[in-house]
């Protein structure tokens, strides 16, 4: 048991959160490479152990061994090799949630190649710009009609993409996955010398949301892997040769998170469900069914669940819940508790690291608190004034100590783009801009991004406790809370909602939250402007754009 896991981690076995943050430690080997020293290594000593349970919406479903992902990963890293593909070349994926997202996955890590995950969301203009910004050299989609108009469209202004390659059918012009893998043997040897891959090397390149102007290009290397330990095993808490289920499409960096590599490092068995909507009674019977062991989704998805009737569902194998990607309201996890009997764990993090703050084993969940900082990152809360947060005060969590020891894990900085590296990472902290506070247990509680926290008549208001007060309201599924513009005091709080089913906007409801807010929180904290939508506007990777809403509504940044 955890023979992979106990060559990086001295410790895998703690008594406390801290002896866990004294005495956790990861010590990355040289050449570390995820495709080799863990896809391969699992098959060689465990050959049927199960990787990867696989199904989507259509009622086809397979069961994937390590040594299966390690034979078609080495096909098609042969494929790809005749096709040109070689160390440090860029290939982006678009595959949803298909099976052969692992399997390319780990192919372009033993290759060397730099992997782009891409949403299927992604339009013409976006797939330019990544091609451009990124050299993109290869393209490998999943055979759907809007991702291939997209890049059939985009090819002609995109010069540095040589080949495309469809998944799971065919189109002219295209090369063929399934032949490709078929004509290709399965005996590949890993390279040596100048073809092998360094620890430093990059292995994977996120494209942030872009909220913010255009998206930025996050680098990771290839100790990446070792840092999603913390997230896999102590946050999601997995387990050996069981089933975990995290909800992501493969374009956005919680699929890294929680579908392949502290999974996979850790033995646990990934459970890969290639919905092509969210459709929440199938979700919740897919985990019944299946038998999953530990689940995270987004909250948003929580949400939306929880219209529903979750007790006719049996979450009685589940032993861990978990979510990430925004923060997390306490009436919505008070409320899973009342149906399952647990809570659900949170965990912070960026596109740019690991899990930084969670509900660890060792931390009791406190509902509206993201949990405590990771041992890995020495994260602290820092103020204005560029020193240490004290308890109750908010601070800009920020993971420090770098010039003494840079943590598997978290990026080493933007492609391309090394003024914008030195400033993120250079010196010895990186800063998240996302504000916080720890109370003296030492439980932090998220506030907002740095630039959502609203300033109103003296007042800093986090948008999150505003959020948190009206979505206990049953009339409210999912809200954002930004500021507006007002002539008299020059921003106020505005509270965009969506309503739950059996709630129609009104005046009179309008009215109904507003006096709710006052009640539940600090009064002077009520959003003096309410406005009813059918849905909010999100990013790529389900995060709502609050930039956008101010933006909207004429607040500049």
């Amino acid at each position: 048991m955890d023979r992979i896991l106990s060559k990086y981690c001295p410790r895998i076995e703690f008594d406390s959160y801290e002896d866990f943050i004294a005495n956790f430690r990861i010590v990355p080997p040289e050449n570390f490479n995820f495709g080799y020293d863990v896809v391969d290594e699992w098959a060689r000593t465990e050959p049927e152990k199960r990787a990867l349970v696989w199904c989507d919406d259509d009622g086809a479903e397979h069961t994937f061994t390590f040594t299966e992902i390690s034979q078609l990963s080495n096909r098609m890293a042969s494929a790809f090799t005749d096709l040109g593909i070689g160390k440090g070349d860029v290939v982006m994926l678009i595959l949803r949630r298909r099976w052969e997202y692992w399997v390319t996955a780990v192919a372009l890590a033993k290759i060397g190649a730099i992997l782009i995950p891409g949403s299927v969301q992604l339009t013409k203009k976006d797939l330019v710009y990544r091609a451009e910004s990124a050299g993109v050299k290869m393209m490998v989609c999943v055979n759907d009609d809007y991702v291939i108009s997209q890049v059939n469209a985009a090819l002609p202004e995109a010069p540095t993409i040589e080949t495309c390659v469809i998944v799971a059918g065919e189109h002219e012009g295209w090369r063929s996955f399934d032949e490709l893998l078929e004509s290709h043997s399965d005996e590949w040897v890993r390279p040596i010398g100048e073809a092998a891959t360094a620890n430093d090397d990059i292995m994977l390149i996120y494209f942030t949301s872009g909220t913010t102007g255009l998206a930025k290009m996050v680098m990771h290397d290839f100790l990446h892997p070792l840092g999603h330990i913390i997230t896999a095993r102590f946050w999601q808490q997995v387990r050996e040769n069981e089933l975990h289920l995290s909800v992501s499409d493969s374009g956005w960096a919680k699929f890294g998170w929680g579908k392949i590599y502290g999974q996979w490092i850790c033995g646990a068995t990934v459970f890969g469900y290639d919905m092509k909507k969210f459709v929440p009674t199938e979700l919740m019977r897919k985990v019944q069914d299946y038998r999953v062991r530990t689940f995270c989704v987004p909250p948003t998805m929580y949400r939306f669940m929880l219209q529903e009737d979750v007790s006719a569902y049996d979450f009685s194998c589940v032993e861990t819940f978990a979510t990430a990607g925004e923060p997390l309201n306490a009436e919505v996890t008070k409320q899973w508790e009342q149906f399952t009997g647990k809570q659900i764990r949170e965990g912070f993090g960026q596109t740019e690291g690991p899990v930084l703050v969670a509900t660890f084993p060792w931390v009791e969940p406190r509902p509206g608190s993201m949990g405590k900082p990771s041992p890995l990152l020495n994260i602290k809360l820092i103020n204005e004034n560029g020193v240490e947060a004290e308890d109750g005060e908010e601070g800009t969590i920020c993971v420090t100590g770098l010039r003494e020891s840079y943590p598997p894990g978290l990026f080493v900085g933007y492609y391309h783009d090394p003024e914008m590296t030195e400033a993120a990472v250079g010196g010895d902290h990186y800063d998240t801009k996302d504000v916080a506070w720890r109370d003296s247990d030492g439980y932090f509680s998220f506030v907002g991004r740095n630039d959502d926290v609203i300033k109103c008549s003296g007042y800093r208001i986090g948008p999150f406790e505003v959020e948190s007060a009206l979505i206990v309201h049953p009339a409210v599924v999912e809200c954002a809370v930004t500021a507006a513009p007002d002539p008299v005091r020059g921003l106020v709080v505005k509270a965009t909602i969506v309503l739950a089913k059996g709630w129609e906007p009104s005046d009179e409801l309008a009215k109904e939250l507003q006096n709710h807010v006052k009640k539940t929180t600090a009064p002077y904290k009520y959003p003096r402007i309410v406005e009813f939508v059918e849905e909010l506007p999100k990013t790529l990777g389900g995060k709502i754009k609050r930039k956008q809403i101010r933006n909207d509504d004429g607040v500049a940044d």
